[in-house]
């Protein structure tokens, strides 16, 4: 049996007997993340490219995140995917280094609002969508980037193909042929770093666009390779470089539906890569020891060498970034910032970077992290050098809101409320982690869909 097939009937399966009560509060929970990061960014200018282009596309059935109107659903799935990537502020499953909730979050919305599906249901293939994308990074852990491709977006095109199939109700078949048809639409790669464009965002919603093509044209008849995960041009064989990792997730099928990753993702609460968290911790903690930004002479920074290559090279970029936006994967301006400004949210990557901290960003250097555990956790080492001769050494073990340092409900709720509030007006986004709460007993999404309006702005 092929891997395509085996998730097919596995998944069908799972579908039925619905989700364990924890990992279904764990989904809601990472949705109602996801949706929120959509709605900050929907009303942030880096929002401004996909509400344009939203401005463009008929109506029809599926909902944009903090965009009035509704449109068909792939076009939901491509718009809400890049809105809830474009401010680099959601979730993350550390170990297999992918996105999961800004693909599968839009592609099962819009495929669950276009079926009428039930809270449950979306809930369910959203969750499973999760467990299988994870899967995915772990069986080739670094590999898809050491080529120069975001597992979040090739391995995302085929899930959520799947994820939409099943809610689309299709058959065995059906899903199959979505999950090969969707191989032949996966990309998403890394060159945006070379000026720090916008492009990645669009990385999910392209992944999530053509899972919901792959799975209507399937329904139409059209076919997809069987092998897609496994053939010699498969998504292993194509984008990581090594058919043979495939095995590595078939292994992983096995404990599908035992064995449950989506509680070990971790929550961001800084609007940047995550690479990054960690040494923005560290800054902080040195902040609190009293080291002021004009206090340093000299700081450097002792980087996993998985990470070196996104928030490091080249160096002399990454201490001059062309745009705020471009800072969200800098190193020395993200270390700064924190010792400037003293903090790191929206605000610091809306506009450029000032001179204050492009003058600390230059006094630091990085090197590698011996005996980094990474991906498996996102660690910092800072050393810092005072104009006075105080040397102080700061090591971060692992990023907060990862499962070895797990953030609260109410941090993420928190977060949530902040970032709905950049689209929503109050009542409006109570309404919505209301209907997202809800989920659990809705037979329908009609209190999502009307909360995800964003008819009364909070700047109205």
């Amino acid at each position: 049996m092929t891997l395509a097939r085996d998730l097919a009937r596995q998944v069908r399966a799972l579908s039925r007997g619905g989700l364990p009560p924890e990992v279904a509060a764990t989904a809601r929970l990472h949705l109602l993340d996801a949706v929120g990061v959509g709605l900050a960014s929907a009303g942030s200018e880096a929002g401004a490219p996909y509400r344009r282009y939203a401005a463009g596309l008929g109506p029809a059935s599926a909902s944009l995140i903090g965009i009035p109107g509704r449109v068909a659903p792939a076009a939901a799935a491509l718009v809400n995917g890049g809105l809830m990537h474009g401010l680099e502020f959601d979730d993350t499953h550390t170990g297999s280094i992918v996105h999961g909730s800004a693909v599968l979050a839009p592609a099962a919305l819009a495929a669950a609002q276009a079926a009428g599906a039930s809270g449950p249901a979306l809930s369910t293939a959203y969750a499973l969508g999760w467990e299988v994308l994870i899967r995915i990074g772990l069986a080739a852990p670094g590999a898809f980037q050491a080529l120069g491709f975001q597992v979040t977006s090739v391995g995302g095109a085929l899930v959520a193909a799947l994820v939409a199939a099943e809610l689309a109700g299709l058959t065995e078949d059906e899903a199959v042929a979505a999950m090969g048809i969707g191989l032949s639409g996966a990309s998403g790669v890394f060159e945006f770093l070379t000026n720090g464009a916008s492009v990645k965002s669009l990385h999910p919603g392209l992944a999530a666009q053509a899972g919901l093509n792959a799975a209507d044209l399937a329904r139409a008849g059209l076919t997809g390779p069987e092998t897609a995960f496994e053939g010699r041009c498969g998504l292993f064989a194509a984008f990581a470089g090594d058919a043979r990792l495939a095995g590595a997730f078939a292994a992983a099928l096995d404990g599908l539906g035992t064995q449950w990753h989506l509680p070990q993702a971790a929550f961001k609460f800084h609007p940047c890569c995550h690479y990054l968290h960690p040494f923005i911790e560290a800054a902080g903690i040195l902040a609190e020891r009293g080291v002021g930004a004009d206090d340093v002479a000299a700081l450097t920074c002792r980087v996993p060498a998985g990470a070196a290559p996104i928030i490091c090279e080249p160096w002399d970029a990454k201490q001059a970034p062309a745009s705020g936006h471009a800072a969200r994967w800098s190193l020395p301006v993200a270390v700064a910032a924190r010792l400037v400004e003293g903090k790191v949210d929206l605000a610091t990557f809306e506009a450029p970077v000032s001179a204050a901290v492009l003058a600390l960003a230059r006094r630091i250097a990085w090197e590698p992290l011996d005996g980094a555990r990474f991906p498996q956790v996102f660690e910092a080492e800072i050393v810092a050098e005072t104009r006075n001769g105080a040397r102080h050494e700061i090591r971060v073990d692992d990023v907060y809101g990862n499962a070895g340092r797990p953030a609260g409900d109410d941090a993420v709720r928190g977060k949530f409320r902040r970032n709905a509030a950049r689209s929503l007006a109050p009542d409006g986004v109570a309404s919505l982690e209301a209907a997202i709460d809800a989920l659990a007993e809705a037979p329908r999404l009609d209190a999502l869909t009307m909360a995800l309006s964003p008819s009364a702005r909070s700047d109205a």
